[in-house]
């Protein structure tokens, strides 16, 4: 990478730059978009060909906007983390994911999706904290919910996100303020208190959950690591390590549709988590990747009945 402005001056409101040259073909879009919670997502936003995000560094909070040109990835920095960000680019972008060892050809419909999406990479954010927080929203309650749960709290206690976003964007807020969060507001948020609890416990132990993951292994380690935290289970884990550490083998057990789209699509018919992870079994090591490549392949199971309405325990 080559940067073209200088640490000093991010500071000062001048952007940092560079440009990552990746070796292989790379989707922007499929790849990082994977990362937003929601089409009103504080921390990331897709405002056409440019994916904003906002982020912690060890610096300070950043803004990063990433733009697809010609084969490279050209990434924009603001902020007082802004090299720090930039350095997260490579990683954003799929480099340290290896799609190499899938064999698309065992199924039709993942050969077809593995040619229509070749660059398709698996994103890493390294923000385990942040990945483990979102997730734990999304605990037992409709997307809908979890999403505006996250936009809520995300808005009120992380940090404003530096630089010409378009439109307000924030970092999440850093373990240490995910604890001070009052009761009340959680309540506002429509959070329930097993999932702001879970959060809390967390929180008190952010960094070293972040260390133990990172020292951890094999995913086997990783899952240990994370479900030793009181009201963390397989599910949560898995979405955890798929967004901070882009494992291509990490699968989400338990997810209410997600049994059902992978059975439809390599089958035709609807199946259970045993039946999904027998089914996946094949592609040991690279299960995430072939439940994103369903997921891209447009085969969709037609929906059965009117939507789950969510429900709403606040006070009115």
């Amino acid at each position: 990478m080559t940067l073209t402005a200088g640490t000093e001056q991010a500071d000062a409101g001048v952007p940092l730059e560079t440009t990552y040259r990746p070796a292989h073909a790379v989707d922007l879009g499929a790849t990082v978009a994977v990362l937003r919670r929601g089409g009103t997502d504080p921390t990331l936003v897709v405002d056409g060909s440019v994916i904003w995000r906002a982020m912690r560094t060890p610096d300070g909070a950043a803004t990063i906007a990433l733009r697809s040109v010609s084969g490279e990835i050209r990434a924009t920095a603001w902020g007082a983390g802004a090299d720090s960000a930039l350095e997260t680019v490579p990683r954003l972008c799929g480099s340290a994911d290896d799609p190499a060892p899938l064999d698309a050809s065992r199924h039709p419909v993942i050969a077809e999706a593995a040619r229509r999406n070749p660059g398709l990479r698996l994103t890493r954010t390294d923000q385990v904290f942040d990945a483990l927080a979102s997730s734990i929203l999304e605990q037992k309650v409709t997307a809908m919910q979890a999403f505006g749960a996250w936009r809520s709290l995300v808005s009120r206690f992380g940090i404003r996100a530096p630089g010409p976003t378009p439109r307000p964007m924030f970092a999440p807020p850093a373990p240490a303020d995910w604890h001070r969060i009052p009761s009340w507001s959680w309540h506002r948020a429509g959070v329930e208190p097993p999932q702001s609890k879970t959060i809390v416990r967390a929180a008190a132990r952010g960094e070293s959950i972040a260390r133990a993951l990172h020292a951890a292994a094999t995913p086997e380690d990783r899952d240990r690591v994370l479900t030793s935290l009181p009201g963390v289970g397989v599910w949560t884990a898995a979405e955890t390590r798929i967004r901070a550490l882009g494992d291509p083998d990490a699968v989400s057990v338990g997810d209410f549709h997600l049994a059902h789209e992978v059975g439809f699509a390599l089958t035709g018919r609807r199946v259970d988590d045993d039946g999904m992870l027998e089914l996946l079994a094949p592609w040991t090591g690279q299960r995430q990747r072939v439940i994103r490549l369903i997921l891209r392949s447009g085969i969709r199971e037609p929906r059965r009945g009117p939507r789950l309405a969510p429900e709403d325990h606040r006070d009115r």
